[in-house]
């Protein structure tokens, strides 16, 4: 019994350091359950997208793109004034002492990011473009709609390939904040303009199931898919 209860005591030990080490020194790489990871990961699940405004304080405070995503990867979640109530959230991350609010807006697939931590002054952007500066790992991400329009549509452009959109998009794709609706409903509605060699080609998309859902390909030469 004596013996037993060593075992016991050791592995307790052995279990409950094993539980630290994983806490504090892998983070986010594969402790999805910690509620900050989970924050992170949700973020990471979508496009992130920096607006003109955002970009202008990006580099006023000698900051870029990477500076984001890395603190993602090991920055710290503040849920005290975050904003985890409501329709849309907004979680604030600090690391190296600048202060970072990404935006879950309902039903839609971009985080905004901001440089800030009054989070009274976020809204979603209304004008002006949006850089993507980060995609889900799905290579399958982008889903044109069966209808007979965008099937036409996808047919003129000589897109039929879902993922040569896609790399179209990640290539030189902006989201339009003019033309996007994040109060539509069931589905916020977002404008995603790239080019394809000279052409310019504006995408209306909705979230559907983890999937960038296209429901129109406008352009000079699909004015004839109706």
């Amino acid at each position: 019994m004596e013996v037993w209860m060593k075992r016991l005591k050791y592995y307790g030990i052995g279990f409950g350091l094993g539980i630290i080490f994983v806490a504090f020194f892998f983070q986010n790489r594969g402790c999805s359950w910690m509620p900050s990871n989970r924050v992170k990961n949700a973020v990471l699940d979508r496009l992130i997208v920096v607006s003109d405004a955002t970009e202008s304080v990006l580099i006023e405070k000698g900051l870029d793109y990477d500076d984001i995503i890395q603190v993602l990867n090991d920055g710290s979640v503040d849920f005290g004034k975050s904003q985890k109530e409501g329709e849309s959230k907004i979680y604030l991350m600090e690391k190296g002492g600048v202060f970072y609010a990404f935006t879950l807006p309902y039903e839609s697939f971009l985080s905004e990011v901001f440089v800030t931590n009054d989070l009274s002054k976020i809204e979603n952007s209304n004008e002006g473009y949006g850089e993507i500066i980060h995609f889900p790992s799905d290579e399958n991400l982008v889903y044109p709609d069966s209808s007979n329009v965008v099937s036409c549509q996808q047919e003129t452009l000589s897109l039929i390939n879902p993922k040569d959109i896609l790399a179209l998009i990640k290539e030189s794709g902006k989201i339009d904040f003019s033309k996007t609706n994040f109060e539509q409903r069931p589905k916020a509605e977002h404008f995603i303009e790239f080019k394809q060699g000279d052409q310019v080609i504006g995408a209306k998309v909705i979230w559907y199931k983890n999937k960038l859902n296209i429901t129109d390909l406008s352009s000079e030469n699909t004015k004839d898919c109706k």
